[in-house]
């Protein structure tokens, strides 16, 4: 017997174990994927006072929730007209940013605006 000819009896029999193993177990593997679970979101929310100037809640609207004029007017109005409104909902992160943004700019003006978040229900 040649090297050629050992190595194809060499490979055959392997190559036919492979084809032939036992199929007798019959279970099936199923991979399931964990369902990730999406983060809570919070509404920020302005509070109407009888001291901010509407213009300056306009300017927060635009400057901190990129709104434009219209937008940011509409919801100015319902702020003043409701006691509050909501000006966004975002993850937790952001809702804290955004409100200590809000807080920081107001109090740096010298006014009394106040901004909070709550939990999305």
């Amino acid at each position: 017997m040649n090297s050629r000819t050992q190595t194809l009896m060499h490979n055959e029999p392997h190559m036919m174990a492979d084809k032939f193993e036992d199929d007798s177990d019959t279970s099936v593997i199923t991979e399931t994927k964990p369902k990730t679970k999406r983060p809570p979101l919070y509404k920020v929310m302005l509070l109407n006072d009888d001291f901010t100037p509407m213009e300056f809640v306009v300017l927060v609207l635009e400057r901190f929730f990129g709104l434009n004029h219209a937008q940011a007017f509409e919801i100015m109005l319902t702020v003043h007209q409701k006691g509050l409104a909501v000006v966004g909902v975002f993850s937790h992160e952001i809702a804290e940013t955004k409100v200590a943004q809000v807080m920081d700019f107001a109090r740096r003006h010298q006014h009394p605006l106040q901004c909070t978040m709550e939990k999305e229900e």
